[in-house]
C-alpha cells in the first residue's frame, strides 16, 4: 500500500485519463463500483486464484463477510446482468479505480490501480476484435515515446483440451507449472509419460512451441491432429487476426505475436485471451480475453470480452513522461504588502481561473526569487506572478515577462484579457 505524493499522483492521473480518453472515444461510458462489496457476491464472478487472493474482514454494522475486490470485473458483470440487463444490445462499459489482493505482484504491492472496458453482449469474433483495437489504441496511448509496444494474442481451447485430459490432480497440477514455464523438455517428458492417446500427448508436447510470429504458429497447431472443435478455435484466431489488421496501426500490428500455449486463466476465459507489452516493462501491463459464462453468474447470460491495464507498471515506464504543473498556471504574490492590494490579487487570480487557466495567491511569507521559483516548482506552478509598485513580473522558468499596472488594474477590475495576453499562458 502506498501514498502517492502530488507529482506521481499527477503522473499516474495523467497515465489513466490517457485510457478514459481513449476508451471514450471507442463509445466506452465509465461506471464506478464500490471498493468493497460482501464476499459471496463478489466471489461468485472470481477464478479461484483472484478468489483466493482477496482481502476479507467483517463489516462492522451488518456482520456480514465482505472483501475488497481483487478483481473489477465482476462488479461490470454484475452491473450489467442486474442494473443494465433490461438494455436490448451490447454495453460498452469502461472503469478506472484501484484492486486490493492479498499478495503483492511483481512489484510486491497489494494495491493495483487499474483501467479498463467490458464489452458485454458481442460474440466472437467482433466482439474479440473491437477489445484488441482498444487494447492497441490503449498501448499506443500510454507507451514510452520512442518504445515499441507489441499485442500476444491466444485462445485458451488447446490448453483446455490438453490439461483435461489428464485426470491425475498432482500430474495435472505439474503440467500446469511446466507449461506455464515453457519448459519444452519437461513438458516432453511429463506427455510421454502420460497414458493418453498419441494425438492428446503430441498435442501436450507441441504447446510450448505454439509461440511466435502467426503464420508459423497457426501452421503448427494445423499440423496437429485436433479435434473439431479445437480446430475451430485456431480458424476463429487467424479471423480475428485478419479483421485488426484494418483497424491497429500498423507498427503495432507487425508486433503481434500468437501464443496457444498460454495456461494463464484458461479455467476463466472462454476463448480467445490476449496480453500488451510495452518497451521497458518486465511482464504484461494489458491483459483481457473472452468470459462469456461470467455475467451469467449474476443471473443474466451474455457473451463477454475485455482488459484491464496496469497503470502502475506503465507509470514506472514513463517515468520522464510525468506532467505536475499545468503549462497556464499561475501563483500570484504580493509584492506591495498591504491589505488593499492583497484583495486586488485575489480578484486578479479569480479572473484568471475564470478564463479557463489555473491560479492561487501566494499565502506564505516573503521570498527571494529564486525561494519563490523553488517552492512553485515542488508545488506545481508554471509560472509566478510577483505584482509591485511598478507593474508585475511573471517568472516563467529562466524567462521574465514584465505586466503593466494598466494590465495588472484591467485584470482585478474584471477584464482579464490583456494581462493573460502578457503572461502568452498555454
Amino acid at each position: 500500500m502506498r501514498d502517492f505524493l502530488p507529482r506521481a499522483a499527477a503522473h499516474r492521473r495523467s497515465i489513466a485519463e490517457r485510457l478514459l480518453a481513449e476508451f471514450e472515444a471507442w463509445g466506452y461510458q465509465r461506471i464506478i463500483t464500490p471498493i468493497f462489496e460482501c464476499a459471496d457476491v463478489l466471489e461468485r464472478g472470481l477464478g479461484d486464484n483472484a478468489s483466493a487472493s482477496a482481502i476479507r474482514f467483517v463489516e462492522p454494522t451488518s456482520g456480514e463477510v465482505v472483501a475488497l475486490r481483487p478483481d473489477i470485473t465482476p462488479q461490470v458483470a454484475r452491473v450489467a446482468a442486474t442494473r443494465m440487463g433490461d438494455v436490448d444490445g451490447p454495453l460498452r462499459l469502461c472503469y478506472e479505480g484501484a484492486v486490493t489482493r492479498l499478495s503483492g505482484g511483481a512489484r510486491g504491492q497489494r494495491e493495483i490501480l487499474q483501467a479498463g472496458i467490458e464489452l458485454i453482449g458481442a460474440e466472437t469474433p467482433e466482439g474479440d476484435v473491437e477489445a484488441i483495437a482498444v487494447a492497441a489504441a490503449a498501448l499506443a496511448a500510454t507507451r514510452p515515446d520512442s518504445g515499441d509496444a507489441s499485442l500476444d494474442i491466444g485462445h485458451v481451447a488447446l490448453a483446455r483440451y490438453a490439461m483435461s485430459a489428464v485426470k491425475d490432480e498432482d500430474a495435472r497440477r505439474e503440467l500446469h507449472n511446466q507449461l506455464a514455464l515453457k519448459d519444452r523438455g519437461a513438458v516432453a517428458r511429463t506427455a510421454a509419460s502420460l497414458d493418453l492417446p498419441n494425438s492428446v500427448r503430441e498435442l501436450i508436447a507441441a504447446l510450448p512451441g505454439l509461440y511466435g510470429a502467426p503464420a508459423d504458429v497457426l501452421a503448427k497447431a494445423r499440423s496437429l491432429s485436433l479435434p473439431a472443435e479445437v480446430a475451430e478455435a485456431v480458424d476463429t484466431v487467424e479471423s480475428v487476426l485478419d479483421m485488426v489488421s484494418d483497424i491497429v496501426e500498423r507498427e503495432l500490428h507487425a508486433n503481434i505475436t500468437i501464443d496457444l500455449g498460454e495456461v494463464r486463466g484458461f479455467e476463466y476465459y472462454t476463448g480467445i485471451r490476449f496480453a500488451g507489452y510495452i518497451e521497458g516493462a518486465g511482464e504484461a501491463v494489458l491483459r483481457g480475453g473472452r468470459y462469456d459464462k461470467l455475467v451469467g453468474r449474476y443471473g443474466e447470460e451474455a457473451h463477454a470480452t475485455g482488459f484491464a491495464v496496469d497503470i502502475e507498471a506503465i507509470a514506472h515506464v514513463r517515468k520522464s513522461a510525468a506532467r505536475y504543473s499545468r503549462g497556464d498556471s499561475v501563483l500570484v504574490v504580493d509584492g506591495i504588502g498591504n491589505a488593499e492590494s492583497r484583495a486586488a490579487l485575489r480578484r486578479l487570480a479569480r479572473q484568471i481561473r475564470d478564463a479557463g487557466h489555473v491560479a492561487a495567491v501566494h499565502l506564505g511569507d516573503a521570498m527571494d526569487e529564486a525561494a519563490l521559483r523553488d517552492y512553485a516548482q515542488r508545488t506545481g506552478f508554471a509560472n509566478v506572478l510577483v505584482v509591485g509598485t511598478a507593474g508585475g513580473e511573471c517568472l516563467r522558468g529562466d524567462d521574465t515577462v514584465s505586466v503593466s499596472n494598466a494590465d495588472l488594474k484591467a485584470a482585478a477590475d474584471g477584464e482579464p484579457a490583456a494581462m493573460i495576453d502578457g503572461l502568452s499562458l498555454s
